[in-house]
Formats: structure tokens, C-alpha cells, sequence
């Protein structure tokens, strides 16, 4: 499994990890900030003063709350598209200004060929990573989504807009290992929401992801997985973060039904509601999973970025995950392994 990978890697990681997904809240502070810098009342020096001060909270918050997997909380990051978009040429946007630092949801236009013009998460990675002796995972938005979530005005069809964009996050991830990263995260929710292109999902994640030494993770977000499984599998990751507390499980009697063969970041957490879950109900649903995978491949995220929630809802959710993952790597009944 890819626990042997992680090995390789030098990273050691304890039973049921724990992770989550990528976005924490902004403390007022940064929300403030933002706002002013939008209204052209502070500079981005002092915006990134804001930035780099709401990544050390975060980044010490998690350490304190044994967060086994880190990471930076994506204080500089608004919408998860623009933010990659408004640093490659190529792109227009359809509303003028720094929209991924004030937070408008935009749609890229694509009207040329598209060029990153520098690494775009390298600096903010090595930042968190200096905070911490523990790993930290690096988040990049998947080429399919970007071309799935852009308008495309210069290439003759998606697959090559699609594959254009492939090969700048693989310069972006090639970047990143340079820099040390070896747990890096591409979100890919467009992927299963557009099962008639899952092949061209695929062969993009193959541009990005072939032959670098690097634990990569996929982040699908929510299904439809039934139109998509078992051939998902073929996509070339690590491990897939999937989304699940807010289903019903059911996702696990689909992989059941067919031998799911990565590890999977298991979505215990719902980010969707303020309430702060029991963490005996987050270790039932992982116990539940236990019947589906081998202990040895099972992580233990929220369903997905934490963002949205206030800063002490999002403490409370990733506490109570932290509880469940110990108490279950300290149970010794073996019919849950």
C-alpha cells in the first residue's frame, strides 16, 4: 500500500493520520484586511503581514491539536480557481482587481496560451513548512478543474486547454519537490462531477503526477462516485479525499463492491454545519470504514475545506477528529482491524 511510499518518502505517520482537506477560517483580523485592501486602504505588504500572521495561528493551532499532516490554511487564497488563474498569463479575468485576495468568484477566461510566470504556492509552502518539524501538504487546484471552471477562447477544444494547464501545475509541483514538499494535494471536484470525462482527468493527473517522488492525494470532493468507480482508480494517486459524513456512508458500500486499492482520506467531519461533532460518532464512522479498508490505508480528514466555519467551530471539529483517531489507534479489538 502506499504506506510504503510515505516510507520511501521519510515521512513516518502514525495509524488513522490526520489531515484536513486545505481552506481554514480567516480570523477577523485577515477578513479586515482583506476588505481594506480591496478598497485600496492598505498596501499588499501589509495584507501579507495579515496573511503570514493568520498562517502562524493555523500552523501552531494544528501542531497543538496534533495534527499529524498540515496545513497552511490558504490565508493568501479567495476563490481556488482565480487565485491560480490571476498568476499565469493567458488569462483574463471578467471582474478587474486581485480577486483572489478579495474573494469574488469570477470565471477565468482563457485567451492565450497559459503560463504561470512564476511558482505560485512555493513561497507560501516553504513559510508553513518552516513553523513546523511535521509534515506539510501542499494544495494546488487539478488541471481538469481549472479548465472545467475557465472559459476557453483560445484552444481548439478542452482536452487541450486541459492538458496546456496540466503541464503548468506540473511545473508547479515539480517546484514544490524541489523545495522539499512531499505530500502534495491536487483538488480535483470537477473530475466526479463530469463522469464523460473522467479519461481526460485521468491523462491530465498522469501530466502532472508521473515519476515524481511525491505522496499525491486527490481531493474529489462529493460524488457522483457510482458513475465513476472502479475506474477512478485509474486515476494516479495515492489517495483519494473523499467526502462522506454528509452522505451517509454510502460511498463505502461502493468501494466494497469492487477491491478499492488506494488509501483514502476518509471525510469524518461535516463542514457544512457549525456543530462540532461527538468524537465517538466520528470514530463509528471510522470503524465503519474499517470494514471496507485495511487499517494501514485509512486517513482521517473533514469532507472537506474548513473555511467556511468560524475559527473556534473549525478548532472544535478538528479537536474532536484528533480524539476519534487516538482512541481508535489504541483499541486493540482486532475485529475492527
Amino acid at each position: 500500500m502506499s504506506r510504503e511510499k510515505l516510507n520511501q518518502l521519510g515521512i513516518d505517520l502514525p495509524l488513522f493520520p490526520t489531515t484536513t482537506v486545505g481552506s481554514l477560517p480567516k480570523p477577523a483580523y485577515l477578513v479586515k484586511a482583506r476588505a481594506e485592501f480591496g478598497k485600496q486602504k492598505i498596501s499588499r505588504a501589509s495584507l501579507e503581514k495579515y496573511e503570514k500572521q493568520a498562517t502562524e495561528f493555523w500552523m501552531r493551532t494544528q501542531d497543538d491539536l496534533g495534527i499529524d499532516v498540515l496545513v497552511d490554511g490558504q490565508m493568501a487564497r479567495g476563490d481556488a480557481v482565480a487565485y491560480f488563474a490571476e498568476q499565469m498569463d493567458g488569462f483574463e479575468m471578467e471582474r478587474a482587481g486581485d480577486s483572489s485576495r478579495k474573494g469574488h468568484s469570477v470565471k477565468p477566461v482563457i485567451t492565450a496560451e497559459v503560463r504561470a510566470r512564476r511558482p505560485m504556492t512555493v513561497d507560501g509552502w516553504r513559510f508553513a513548512q518552516g513553523l513546523t518539524r511535521r509534515p506539510v501538504k501542499a494544495v494546488l487546484t487539478g488541471p481538469y478543474t481549472l479548465m472545467d471552471e475557465s472559459v476557453n477562447e483560445h484552444y481548439a477544444d478542452r482536452r487541450a486547454a486541459c492538458l496546456a494547464l496540466a503541464r503548468e501545475i506540473r511545473r508547479e509541483t515539480e517546484a514544490l519537490v524541489e523545495a522539499g514538499a512531499k505530500i502534495i494535494q491536487l483538488d480535483e471536484p470537477a473530475v466526479s462531477r463530469r463522469p464523460e470525462e473522467l479519461a481526460l482527468g485521468i491523462e491530465a493527473m498522469h501530466v502532472v503526477t508521473d515519476g515524481l517522488p511525491v505522496y499525491f492525494i486527490a481531493h474529489l470532493c462529493r460524488g457522483p462516485y457510482e458513475k465513476i468507480y472502479p475506474d477512478m482508480l485509474r486515476i494516479p494517486v495515492d489517495n483519494f479525499d473523499v467526502e462522506t459524513s454528509t452522505d451517509g456512508l454510502e460511498v463505502l458500500g461502493l468501494f466494497g463492491k469492487s477491491s478499492y486499492t488506494k488509501d483514502l482520506s476518509f471525510g469524518v467531519v461535516d463542514v457544512q454545519s457549525p456543530r462540532v461533532e461527538d468524537p465517538q460518532v466520528i470514530e463509528k464512522r471510522l470503524r465503519q470504514a474499517l470494514d471496507v479498508l485495511p487499517r494501514a490505508s485509512l486517513w482521517v480528514d473533514p469532507d472537506c475545506g474548513l473555511g467556511t466555519r468560524s475559527v473556534d467551530e473549525a478548532v472544535g471539529k478538528l479537536s474532536a477528529m484528533v480524539t476519534a483517531a487516538r482512541s481508535l489507534r489504541k483499541s486493540g479489538n482486532p475485529s475492527f482491524f
